[in-house]
């Protein structure tokens, strides 16, 4: 799909859904490392890996956090089409990443089947916009094949919730019932009829807004096993956007070695200043040889020309 159509189909729903959106060619180095950070299907469903019991129980346990264990997983968090498509539905020039998951779900570890809901309570300390400069975009990539019977997310267009205020942020399936003033427990079969499916072949990419209903369901295929990562992206000034704060990671031996392989551009996305800030002098350019020292620090010296916005 042509970036311009995508923005335009997320402007109107509030998501959209690019099928295989990253070519093989540039997954399959990300795929192959799956097993640095998960259980096999075999290995979880045989019960032959011994991290298997870390994912009973609970739908979030599956969840790894940036960096990864696995180098190439974390470039893919910003490939070059996921970062040009983030510019795009932002329309900045300038994004930054805020939150990085890689997720593994398997059948029958836990009930994964969710109710739909917004991710703003976590996203962010106010409440989503539509307003242009100051929306987020999450994104979810598919790291393997997902049909239905392997838990795809489910999205609502804004066309079906463009008037729902701020609070509830949890719609409950008909039968479920809460107190909390976040959960509205009436149930709404409208809602959850009008649905639409994020199944797709491995390198679909679901991109969707902060403040756009959707739901994870539930795994039903026999040792079955979903491999995804769960984004989030905002434009560099959109300081109320936050989730995970990156220096407190970045001493970690898979940090320093995403740092070294990673380019300016995607560097830039995690809070490096860009080449000809003031920041760049000779001292802190001393001092990032030391701290990084396989990184080519050239684009960033004094002496490099200043790159052209895009």
């Amino acid at each position: 799909m042509d970036l311009e159509n995508a923005a335009r189909d997320w402007r109107a729903d509030g998501f959209v859904i690019l099928p295989a959106f990253i070519p093989a060619e540039e997954l399959t180095p990300a795929a192959s490392e799956l097993n640095l950070l998960f259980p096999s299907p075999e290995g979880f469903h045989d019960g032959t890996d011994p991290r298997r019991n870390r994912f009973i129980g609970d739908e979030f346990a599956g969840i790894d956090t940036f960096p990864f264990a696995s180098t190439e997983i974390s470039l893919l968090a910003v490939n070059h089409r996921i970062l040009a498509l983030a510019q795009t539905l932002l329309d900045d020039s300038d994004v930054h990443i805020y939150t990085a998951e890689a997720w593994a779900k398997y059948t029958s570890a836990c009930d994964y089947d969710q109710d739909l809901h917004r991710d703003y309570l976590n996203h962010t300390v106010l409440v989503p916009s539509t307003a242009p400069g100051c929306q987020q975009l999450e994104m979810f990539v598919l790291l393997c094949d997902v049909p239905e019977e392997l838990g795809p997310p489910h999205l609502l267009s804004r066309a079906h919730t463009g008037d729902i205020p701020a609070v509830p942020n949890w719609f409950l399936r008909p039968g479920h019932d809460s107190a909390w003033r976040y959960s509205d427990d009436s149930g709404s079969p409208q809602m959850y009829g009008a649905e639409v499916s994020g199944a797709g072949p491995a390198g679909t990419v679901i991109a969707f807004e902060a403040g756009t209903f959707h739901r994870g369901t539930q795994l039903t295929a026999a040792r079955g096993a979903r491999y995804s990562m769960h984004l989030g992206f905002r434009p560099s000034g959109l300081s109320w956007g936050q989730r995970a704060g990156w220096a407190a990671r970045s001493f970690e031996r898979e940090w320093v070695a995403f740092v070294h392989r990673a380019t300016p551009r995607q560097l830039q996305t995690f809070g490096f200043p860009p080449p000809g800030h003031p920041y760049w002098t000779p001292q802190t350019l001393t001092g990032m040889a030391l701290r990084y020292p396989e990184l080519d620090l050239t684009p960033w010296s004094p002496s490099a020309p200043t790159p052209q916005r895009s």
